[in-house]
């Protein structure tokens, strides 16, 4: 059965938005400012865990021995 979902006012207005891109590299432009955006959302919450201590250099040191692979189970035949 299919699912029927509506769009919320934020994506509805970005759809209307969408229609003024008329040319290549006015999606490009389109794609730089919302990755600018995103990239300032990480930023600012990584400097908050910082700030709160949840965030260090022992912890970000950690992260060079992390292993979280899916590990390989070989099929049996």
């Amino acid at each position: 059965m299919a699912q029927v979902s509506t769009m919320n006012q934020a994506q509805l207005q970005i759809l209307d938005m969408l229609s003024f891109i008329k040319t290549p590299e006015a999606l490009r432009d389109l794609n730089k400012v919302i990755s600018d955006y995103f990239v300032q959302m990480a930023d600012a919450e990584l400097d908050r865990m910082w700030n709160e201590g949840t965030l260090n250099e022992e912890r970000i040191e950690s992260f060079r021995h992390l292993h979280e692979r899916t590990p390989y189970n070989k099929p049996i035949l």
